[in-house]
């Protein structure tokens, strides 16, 4: 009898992706299509070059004047990347839907969990509120209505609908989308530079460096320069998306982390360019910073900048070009923050969970969580009243969501071996690179939580004092962690949380 030899087939990617996540308690019910340039489009389209760095440019511009672009963007690119670095080892470790919600859980036990879910939550609304609110302020001038409060609402509302359906009934369409994204933002921001270089009157480079600063309050200028970082921090946010879709992602251990990093790379080198182009653009700042539409309504400073540049027909044709590119970075944040809802949802963290973790059984996206977060995103705009504040409220939330499981990876590193982590780590830099993230955390932290006074500061504490309130008095009994959460582990993190199936593939 002769030998039969056996062909193993290699396993595919698909299928070894569900089992480890079958591994951690979880069943396979998303669709896993995204791959790795879908899942860097759809970090590099929350950030967004031309939402963040645009509709909070006369916020810079107001502050710290061109230097607030010359010095604030590269300060900010280079912390905030130390951030995406950390976040990333994180990401390879334990790909899961429930991204800095699971790592606080893994490293420091479901109460970390549970407040970092909490903020990531309300960081990913108001992400998604301001960058929509955003859109609508360029949107509505195009369109030739009056940008009153009551028709920027309106249109407001008409594009985070738009979203919400295309995210329920299209999710192909939704990475495809992504995909083009990618090349908007890209052709776009060179299509916008290159004209700008080529035709507009220009400023000698000097002006690019001048401190000048027109704030109403009457601050010094060092001052009003850090509060003006906000318009780049604002920029860097949501590069942890390509975490939160890792269970829609082929190979998510390597494709995740790479996405992360590389969204906030990208974005930093092609952002600066193109504020290079705008500030050199500028005639004078005082027109730019007090320019008002027909009715008396503040016309956001790129759009001005453009139009006196480039002609009105021109300036209005890339400013067209700028309201797309923030459509999509809307599209891409509803996918982000209704996966998070989803996922913190599936295991029973929020009130009436079982709505928000249902799945639609034929296109299979998280439905509910879907409305949920566009419903929260109009109420936050009614809320926050001016654009800073709601932004300065989604840095904070959002990087508060980050710093948690930093410092929880921190804090146990030395205690941890190789099995503890991903095959996409930091190795002997991490711990200093963790470091020097929660030492940028803390500072962009206080800064942005002064302004206005100090609206958005009290905001977040006032949050953070009734998740406590709440969190003691029921969830603390009730909530019970993600479901590989070694039984009554609360506070107990380091080795003993990174279990065997962290070893890397």
């Amino acid at each position: 009898m002769s030998d039969v030899a056996i062909d193993h087939q290699p396993e595919p990617e698909e299928r070894r992706d569900e089992r480890e996540l079958g591994r951690l308690g979880y069943a396979q019910e998303l669709l896993r299509t995204i791959g790795g340039f879908s899942n860097f489009a759809l970090s590099f389209s929350i950030i967004s070059i031309l939402t963040g760095a645009v509709t909070l440019y006369g916020y810079g511009l107001t502050m710290g004047g061109p230097a607030e672009m010359a010095f604030g963007w590269p300060l900010v690119t280079l912390f905030t990347l130390t951030v995406a670095l950390s976040l990333a080892e994180l990401a390879s470790a334990l790909p899961t839907a429930g991204a800095m919600y699971h790592w606080s859980s893994m490293l420091g036990g479901k109460s970390w969990g549970w407040f970092t879910a909490w903020f990531n939550i309300a960081g990913n609304i108001t992400v998604l509120a301001g960058v929509d609110f955003g859109c609508a302020q360029f949107v509505t001038p195009l369109l030739g209505i009056d940008a009153t409060p009551r028709n920027l609402l309106l249109v407001y509302a008409a594009i985070l609908l738009s979203h919400a359906l295309i995210n329920i009934y299209g999710i192909r369409l939704v990475a495809r989308l992504n995909d083009f994204s990618v090349t908007v933002h890209i052709v776009g921001v060179f299509a916008v530079i290159a004209a700008l270089v080529i035709f507009a009157p220009k400023q000698p480079a000097s002006f690019f460096f001048s401190h000048v600063t027109s704030n109403a309050q009457g601050w010094p200028y060092w001052w009003a320069f850090i509060v003006g970082l906000l318009q780049a921090q604002w920029t860097f946010t949501g590069y942890d998306a390509s975490a939160s879709v890792s269970e829609e992602t082929v190979d998510p251990r390597r494709r995740a982390p790479w996405a992360i990093v590389m969204a906030v790379v990208v974005s930093g080198v092609v952002g600066y360019l193109l504020l290079i182009a705008l500030t050199l653009a500028i005639k004078d700042i005082p027109s730019v910073l007090n320019a008002k539409d027909a009715a008396g309504n503040d016309v956001p400073a790129v759009i001005v900048i453009l139009g006196s540049a480039l002609g009105d027909r021109a300036g209005a044709l890339f400013s067209a070009l700028v309201a797309m590119a923030m459509w999509f970075c809307g599209l891409s944040s509803v996918t982000w923050c209704s996966r998070t809802v989803y996922a913190f949802s599936r295991d029973n963290g929020m009130p009436a969970s079982r709505l928000w973790k249902r799945v639609n059984p034929k296109h299979l996206t998280p439905g509910p969580a879907i409305w949920l977060s566009v419903f929260l995103a109009l109420l936050a705009a009614v809320y926050s009243g001016a654009y800073p504040v709601i932004t300065s409220i989604s840095v904070i939330g959002l990087y508060c969501s980050y710093v948690i499981p930093i410092f929880l990876r921190w804090r146990t590193r030395n205690s941890m071996s190789a099995h503890s982590r991903g095959p996409w780590h930091l190795g002997r830099c991490g711990g200093a690179i963790n470091l020097i993230a929660m030492l940028w955390v803390l500072f962009i932290t206080v800064i942005l939580g002064s302004p206005d006074n100090m609206r958005a500061g009290k905001t977040i504490a006032a949050f953070g004092l009734l998740l406590g309130l709440w969190y003691f008095a029921r969830e603390r009994r009730h909530f019970l962690g993600p479901a590989w959460l070694e039984p009554g582990m609360d506070g107990q993190g380091g080795e003993e949380a990174m279990i065997e199936r962290n070893t890397p593939l």
